[in-house]
Order: C-alpha cells, then structure tokens, then sequence
C-alpha cells in the first residue's frame, strides 16, 4: 500500500536515525495509543520527590466537576472497546515510550499488553528530532515503515496532523480521555468502520 507524501516522513525517518530496522510485525490492523489525554487525564507530570504525579489542571478539573482521576482510569475502557477486534495490536504513539517500550507497556492492562506490537519511536532514532516532529508526523512516519492495512490514531494532541491522516485520527478529550461520551460514540463508529 502506498501513502500520500510517504517521500516527506522517509525524509524526516532519515533525519531520525540512518538505521531504523524494520518492524517485527508488518501489516494487519494497528491503533496507534497515546496515554495522556486518552487512558487519563492529559495533566501529567514526573518529579523526582513525587515521581509520576497529576498536575494543577487534573486537580482543578477534579474539584470541579467531583471525578478523582488517576493513572490509565480508561485502560478496562479501551479494553472493553477492543474486545470485538482481536485481530487489533495496538503501537505505543505515547512519550511514555521514549523512556522505554517495555516499561510503558507494563503500564496497560495485561489484555492490552498483549496487543503491543511496539511503538512509534525507536532507541535508534535520535530522540531529540523525533520530538521535534507533530505527534501526527510521528504517527504517519510509523504507518510508512510497519504499512498496517488498516489503522486509527487516539490522542487528544490535534495539532499538525497530516490532513490525509484526519479520518483516522480520533481526538480524545484531554480531561475526559475516551470515556467523554462524543469521543466514546466517534471511537466506537471508528473502530467499527476500520476494523469491523
């Protein structure tokens, strides 16, 4: 399968690592899974004294509208949602994995776990220019090396995304994740319309 402007991302692939291997799997039906934003709430942040922790933004959100966030609150959610589509493995597009794939792996449910095939960013890209690029440049470079026969992207960072990638983006709510009930519908239809 050939992809709009695939010269552009393997320029861009180039400028992230000379030696990318390929992936170990190739093809089949891929959702791209952010986790900020998308398993919980997008105010995330890591300190040394307080380790993983929720921001300002969580907290305020919290006191607002009564619901107590906490890390991968929608992980059963996804879970749930996928259980319909078990030929779905599912590539980490999150920061999460650019400290390591395997260790924001063993954040997911084991259900979930298994689904993993990988992530957008490899240890043998220059990390500093892969997080440069748009989450959606990162998204669409992977789609050009593993060449899924049929993907969706959640994240609830919309910006820069390749126009030609739009229909199968689904915007997640940065509070909310993908249980705010229009994103919930609009991931439903998606997974349906793509994989069902």
């Amino acid at each position: 399968m050939t992809y709009p402007a695939q010269s552009i991302t393997s320029e861009l692939m180039q400028g992230w690592s000379q030696r990318i291997p390929p992936p170990r799997i190739q093809g089949g039906c891929v959702l791209y899974l952010d986790f900020d934003g998308v398993l919980h709430s997008h105010s995330v942040f890591v300190s040394r004294k307080q380790g993983i922790h929720f921001g300002l933004e969580a907290l305020m959100h919290s006191r607002q509208t009564g619901h107590v966030h906490y890390l991968f609150e929608h992980a059963k959610l996804l879970e749930s949602l996928l259980e319909p589509y078990p030929h779905v493995r599912i590539v980490l597009s999150t920061t999460w994995a650019q400290s390591g794939y395997t260790q924001a792996r063993s954040r997911l449910t084991k259900s979930l776990q298994t689904r993993c095939i990988g992530a957008t960013f490899h240890r043998a890209m220059n990390q500093q220019l892969f997080r440069q690029a748009p989450r959606g440049l990162q998204v669409y470079a992977d789609v050009c090396r593993r060449v899924p026969d049929r993907w969706i992207a959640l994240d609830d960072d919309y910006f820069n995304w390749p126009s030609w990638t739009l229909d199968l983006f689904v915007r997640t709510d940065p509070d909310l994740g993908i249980s705010e009930p229009h994103v919930l519908a609009k991931l439903q239809a998606k997974l349906l319309e793509q994989f069902g």
